[in-house]
């Protein structure tokens, strides 16, 4: 009698441990289509737009939501994931669209996309992190650092760290990007580089770079004695919880979901993936999904010192050279964009009279976006699959409504239609084509 009643008092509570562990595990499943937030995690990641239900603020989620589904119905678009922060969280965070033209296959918060040029930032960050912690100076000549660069007339000896990671090398704008794109070996172009004609002395003059810029990734490596990859994860992407972010083409290729790029404008047509922009990792080599990217934006607002303290955000994020061509180009918002600046991999702007840090990216199908206010802890970042650049105007519409400015159609979506619009030309300075 004793034993049979022993045995149902363990059977009764081996059904218990089991029921509580089938419990725990459907309690911690991600939701079906955007990813719920992952717990215990540094930072929570709300579901699509009922994100900000519980906490209202300044931007108009359920509008955002209908324009960006608005936007989705343009031919040139494909996928396109999207993340909203607003007093320094995560109140909005949705895909929209396919990861592949015609496939069916949802993008998710969780879909790995390319971030081309945004990888400055993280390449910047990270040599400015090493410079807080002594082991380089940004004032010191890149010479010392990074042997491969070699500039006209013995430039390498006379330009800084800081002028490396500004754009400030007195080259003229994507020097060697074509021959980078034809396969030829970064670190020997960086060497070639010598034999090009100068545009001003280092220091003295901006002009956007890939090949050069890249010497950042030779200063990591060479300071910390590991791989650039996998100094950039251990320092940067995993303790900010980024699970998803990598930098190269293997990792993208292997995640679970990634979006595939697109090319054309009305009827975009898959293209390929080639080497060339992850053979210069710290210029254009960073995959990520929108919930890497929102924490990437948390974390250059101040919301992980641990990681990266102020020090190194004051110091990647103080303007270092005007760039009146950046005016120029964005001249269609000159109402909102009074002037421009470059720091390290980041750029500097006066948005209606509001200090505002951002950055833009582009590689053959993909287009990425950025921008933030680190006082307010409000920005929007944005990944997408095609290669139209018609979503560059969700930064505007969502920072109007952070500031409570006059809404306009920055988006172009209701003054006329949208297959009547062309699709534009690569943003200028702005990543590769490859």
């Amino acid at each position: 009698m004793f034993l049979r009643r022993f045995l149902t008092i363990v059977l009764i509570g081996l059904g218990l441990a089991a029921l509580a562990w089938a419990t725990a595990l459907r309690l911690t499943e991600p939701v079906a289509g955007d990813a719920a937030g992952r717990s215990g995690g540094r930072f929570e990641l709300p579901v699509g737009e009922a994100a900000a239900a519980a906490r209202p603020g300044a931007v108009d989620y359920a509008r955002l939501d209908a324009r960006l589904t608005r936007l989705m119905e343009d031919p040139a678009m494909v996928g396109l994931a999207v993340a909203v922060v607003e007093d320094g969280e995560i109140r909005f965070a949705k895909g929209y669209g396919e990861t592949v033209a015609g496939s069916g296959d949802p993008v998710t918060t969780r879909t790995v996309f390319r971030w081309a040029s945004l990888s400055k930032g993280v390449a910047a960050d990270m040599v400015a992190l090493l410079a807080d912690e002594q082991r380089l100076s940004l004032s010191e000549p890149v010479a010392r650092h990074a042997p491969s660069l070699r500039l006209p007339g013995g430039g390498e000896a006379r330009a800084s760290v800081s002028d490396l990671l500004s754009h400030r090398l007195g080259l003229f704008a994507h020097a060697h990007d074509p021959r980078l794109e034809e396969g030829w070996d970064p670190r020997y172009l960086r060497g070639l580089l010598a034999t090009l004609d100068g545009i001003c002395p280092p220091g003295s003059c901006h002009a956007y770079q890939n090949v050069a810029f890249d010497a950042a990734s030779e200063i990591v490596e060479r300071a910390t004695g590991l791989p650039y990859a996998e100094a950039v994860r251990e320092r940067l992407f995993e303790p900010l919880g980024m699970a998803s972010a990598s930098l190269t083409r293997a990792d993208l290729l292997g995640a679970p979901s990634w979006a595939r790029p697109h090319a054309g404008g009305g009827n975009p047509r898959l293209v390929e993936i080639t080497e060339a922009y992850y053979r210069v990792p710290a210029a254009g080599g960073v995959n990520g999904s929108i919930e890497d990217l929102a924490y990437w934006m948390l974390a250059q607002m101040g919301a992980a010192e641990d990681v990266l303290p102020r020090r190194v955000l004051e110091a990647v994020q103080a303007p270092r050279a005007p760039t009146p061509r950046e005016n120029a180009r964005r001249r269609k918002y000159r109402e909102r964009i009074s002037g421009s600046a470059y720091g390290l991999g980041w750029r500097i702007f006066d948005y209606a009279g509001h200090r505002v840090v951002g950055h833009h990216g582009g590689v053959r199908g993909y287009r990425s976006l950025i921008l933030f206010d680190p006082a307010r802890r409000a920005g929007v970042v944005a990944l997408w699959n095609a290669s139209t650049n018609r979503p560059a105007g969700l930064e505007y519409e969502v920072m109007d409504m952070v500031y409570r400015l006059p809404l306009r159609d920055w988006l172009e979506i209701d003054e006329r239609s949208l297959d009547a619009q062309p699709d534009e030309p690569r943003p200028e300075n702005e990543g590769g084509s490859g």
